[in-house]
């Protein structure tokens, strides 16, 4: 029994001996490198697809994060468009008015002598820290042959070349002068005549203005009836005062810049007194609500964004 115990220890060592020998060898130990290869790049591929197979979730991760990536990429150019475009407006608020006509504009019978509509508007623009200018060039007595030739002027032509709005008001010195040729007979014919000159001579003084400046938006202001709380009874004054404010109305189809600002009945029926001391020209409460007729239209136009909260002050 111990002599069989010896032998298979003996055969075991010899085994041990060879085998080590064996890997001691060139050509084999190169066999086993590339084995050993061989097993590391099949192992390699099961941790591959081990990974890949484990990978997926954090692969949706990855997609999710890039999505939010984007996203955000998103949000921050909606933020810069927004900041942008605030600078823009912040442009557009640098706006200029001008204002050019007859005493209306001018602001005769305004007992503040603050320049009637004219005034209160650029009052309200300043109190409300609006970059918008107002220029008056308002003259007591014009008619609209003296205001065409009055476009001619460098003062006046140079501002309306950088206005972005012109308001008017013109005409009723023109009825004026055909009511004290005719307030003995008060006949609509003379009226309709001189009406038809007036309508060519706004068209002309319209296209002056956009002779001079084409961007600008151009408002007409229309009349009202100074007459209406003495002389009632007359209603052809009233037919004649609705046929000139129909002649400058109609003329806002011939022209895209061209709109009509009415103010008849803002003085009719009324048991407040608009007029002035001359019971003409509106005083302080007529021009306030004039400014404010205006201020609506304004608000439609390309400075909306800047006054469209803006009120006049009662």
């Amino acid at each position: 029994m111990q002599r069989k115990k010896a032998a298979i220890i003996f055969i075991s060592v010899l085994l041990f001996v060879g085998f080590f020998l064996y890997l001691l060898q060139p050509d084999r130990n190169q066999e086993k490198v590339e084995s050993v290869k061989a097993i590391a790049s099949n192992n390699q591929a099961k941790i591959e697809k081990t990974v890949e197979t484990t990978a997926e979730p954090a692969k949706a991760e990855d997609e999710v994060k890039a999505e939010n990536e984007k996203s955000i990429t998103e949000e921050i150019k909606a933020k810069v468009r927004e900041v942008v475009e605030g600078a823009l407006d912040l442009f557009k608020k640098d706006q200029k008015i001008v204002a050019i006509g007859d005493s209306l504009t001018e602001g005769i019978g305004d007992e503040t002598e603050n320049g009637g509509y004219v005034g209160i508007l650029n009052h309200t623009f300043e109190d409300n820290n609006l970059n918008i200018t107002v220029e008056n060039f308002g003259k007591k007595g014009n008619r609209s042959d003296q205001l065409l030739k009055r476009l001619e002027k460098k003062a006046i032509s140079s501002a309306i070349e950088e206005a972005d709005i012109v308001l008017i008001t013109i005409g009723a010195n023109d009825i004026m002068k055909v009511l004290k040729s005719n307030f003995m007979n008060v006949t609509i014919e003379p009226f309709q005549e001189e009406r038809l000159a007036y309508i060519e001579r706004l068209k002309a003084i319209i296209n002056k203005i956009n002779q001079l400046n084409p961007e600008t938006k151009i408002y007409l202001i229309g009349f009202y009836n100074p007459f209406e709380q003495f002389f009632g009874e007359i209603k052809e004054l009233d037919m004649i005062i609705d046929n000139w404010n129909e002649a400058g109305k109609s003329l806002t189809d011939e022209y895209e810049n061209l709109g009509y600002i009415p103010t008849k009945d803002l003085f009719s029926n009324t048991n407040i007194s608009l007029l002035a001391d001359d019971k003409f020209h509106p005083n302080t409460s007529g021009y306030k609500l004039i400014a404010q007729r205006v201020l609506e239209y304004l608000k439609e136009s390309d400075v909306e964004n800047d006054i469209n909260e803006v009120e006049i002050e009662s």
